[in-house]
């Protein structure tokens, strides 16, 4: 008996539940601004709205996913790294041949449409989780030679593929942030600053055929409606009511489910989505938003944490970059919400509606708690899951 308990405690002491009911909390602050965003809108007959329930469902199931994943060595995840790898871009492949989008996104084909469910399915989401795997892997097998000018050609090839997979279905978001995240890993891992500014004089360079030849229509006139805003009032649309709504809210927000743009149907195009930030500081304020951010911020600390404690190059790797798909996402999703940035698609992490961003990033969470746990010191093994690879 005593060795249960002794093993019940090991195991709980391994479990980092700082970052996971950091997580949760977030979440549940997510969900409850959604169903206050959609309530609106939602079936009278309905409990809750169809968003609402379907990121509960998300939440749910992807935090049962990250503590299963918690209890898999990182080990065995990282020399899986090419399967991963594989089955992320067969997805996006699909996407390109079959990928839809959903009633209220028809111009987004993205989606991948799960049978008759109803239900959606955003690969790239997925693949945000692969390609930090994948990259830190890659990183890793260089060792020493990543000073190599051929070797951080190759590094940029294994970025460009999902960049391109994600830019050819229209996803320009998803590509900012797969960018992002490479620049963070590659800087992280040592990769001379020279490479970097070649880099940039590179995307510059491409700046014009980039304008012309990638951006469709309605993407130019949301860059040019920065510059422009009465010339392009019908497009920034959504970022004024956005604005009007942040106004709305001042220091401590109108109320929860009282605000007077989020309780209007569509007075804020995807209030749920895009634009919850502008939700949340309009019922709850300027202390509702920091709040949301002060979660965030929480978070991707606890993991950077995670990651400087970490005693494999890899996953340390694997650490930041999944703290720099968070931040990123939420420095664009902000800026997207105060009208500094324009509207790209991109979710706020958490708290933004979507079954496939909020699945995703627990899969990537459970990746950071095996990463915490199995990189600890232990004195019970005979309760987990073991690196099967280490006798391969």
């Amino acid at each position: 008996m005593s060795k249960i308990i002794n093993a019940i405690k090991t195991v709980l002491k391994e479990t980092d539940f700082l970052l996971f009911f950091l997580c949760l909390a977030a979440s549940g602050y997510g969900i409850l601004m959604v169903y206050s965003a959609t309530l609106a809108e939602k079936d009278p007959a309905a409990f809750i709205s169809r968003d609402a329930r379907t990121m509960l469902l998300a939440v749910a199931v992807g935090a049962i996913g990250a503590l299963i994943i918690s209890f898999i060595d990182y080990n065995f995840i990282s020399k899986m790294f090419p399967l991963i790898g594989a089955v992320c871009i067969a997805l996006l492949l699909l996407t390109l041949f079959i990928g839809v989008g959903p009633e209220e996104r028809p111009d987004a084909k993205t989606w991948l449409k799960l049978g008759s469910t109803g239900l959606f399915f955003q690969p790239s989401e997925l693949m945000k989780i692969g390609f930090i795997i994948t990259l830190s892997m890659h990183i890793e097998l260089i060792g020493d030679r990543l000073t190599v000018f051929t070797h951080i050609l190759l590094l940029g090839l294994h970025a460009a593929i999902p960049i391109g997979l994600v830019v050819l279905s229209g996803d320009m978001g998803s590509a900012l942030v797969f960018m992002l995240i490479f620049i963070v890993i590659a800087f992280c891992a040592g990769v001379q600053l020279r490479y970097f500014i070649i880099g940039g004089a590179t995307v510059c360079a491409a700046a014009p055929a980039i304008w012309y030849f990638l951006f469709d229509s309605t993407q130019k006139e949301r860059f040019l409606g920065l510059i422009y805003p009465n010339r392009y009032a019908d497009i920034m649309y959504q970022q004024e009511q956005g604005l009007k709504a942040l106004r709305n809210g001042g220091l401590t927000g109108e109320g929860l489910f009282h605000g007077t743009l989020t309780q209007q149907p569509n007075a804020i195009p995807e209030a749920e989505n895009d634009m919850i930030f502008t939700a949340t500081g309009e019922e709850l304020g300027f202390v509702g938003c920091v709040l949301a951010l002060a979660l965030l911020l929480a978070i991707s600390l606890r993991i950077i944490s995670v990651g400087r404690h970490s005693k494999f190059g890899a996953t340390s790797l694997m650490c930041y970059g999944t703290a720099a798909m968070i931040m990123s996402q939420v420095i664009i999703n902000v800026g997207m919400c105060l009208k500094v940035l324009p509207v790209i698609g991109i979710t706020l992490p958490f708290f933004s509606a979507g079954g496939s961003s909020n699945l995703c990033i627990y899969i990537g969470i459970g990746l950071i708690m095996s990463i915490y746990r199995f990189d600890r010191e232990r004195d019970v093994t005979n309760v987990r899951i073991h690196p099967i690879i280490r006798s391969m």
